[in-house]
């Protein structure tokens, strides 16, 4: 029977497990963050690029799960961490740059002048609401995503790819 999951050919065949396996030694040290989001199908979205950049943890804040879906399975490639309350959340990052990508503050700065350090979580929030005052308040750093069209932001599961390859391009490649 033909392996019809979303894989790309060294891992064909083998087990969910020996993927995982296979990923954890590779993985880099970005972690990801995703806070208040209220729409199912953008926690899948950033799941799924975070598998894609094979990043070491997914932290998820708050009480709502999410529809893996949107994830198409790659969350069962991942490290994936709930936490239930903020304090959970923070105890597990020190030692860790904060980045917050929020585009409502005037304290934030452009995305394309961060320099990133190894050991940096980008932590994202909802498409109405933002990021908590109080995570924005813990975060090292806090960025945005210039645009130029008529909306201000693009989509949090875009804005979460487009920072993840930032970080990428920069302590990766």
């Amino acid at each position: 029977m033909d392996d019809t999951r979303n894989l790309i050919d060294k891992f064909k065949g083998q087990t969910n497990e020996q993927v995982f396996d296979a990923l954890e030694k590779t993985r880099i040290p970005l972690e990801i963050a995703i806070e208040n989001v209220e729409h199912d199908f953008n926690i899948g979205s950033i799941v799924r690029t975070a598998n894609s950049f094979n990043v070491s943890t997914v932290h998820i804040i708050g009480k709502k799960k999410y529809n893996r879906r949107g994830a198409m399975c790659t969350d069962k490639y991942l490290k994936i961490v709930h936490h239930a309350t903020l304090e959970d959340f923070l105890k597990t990052q020190a030692g860790r740059e904060l980045v917050a990508i929020e585009n409502n503050l005037s304290r934030a700065k452009p995305l394309h002048d961060k320099s990133f350090i190894q050991n940096t979580t980008l932590i994202f929030g909802s498409e109405n609401s933002g990021i908590s005052p109080e995570l924005l308040e813990k975060s090292t750093d806090i960025r945005f995503i210039e645009s130029f069209g008529s909306t201000r932001s693009v989509n949090v599961g875009a804005a979460a790819a487009i920072a993840m390859y930032e970080y990428v391009r920069q302590r990766v490649f």
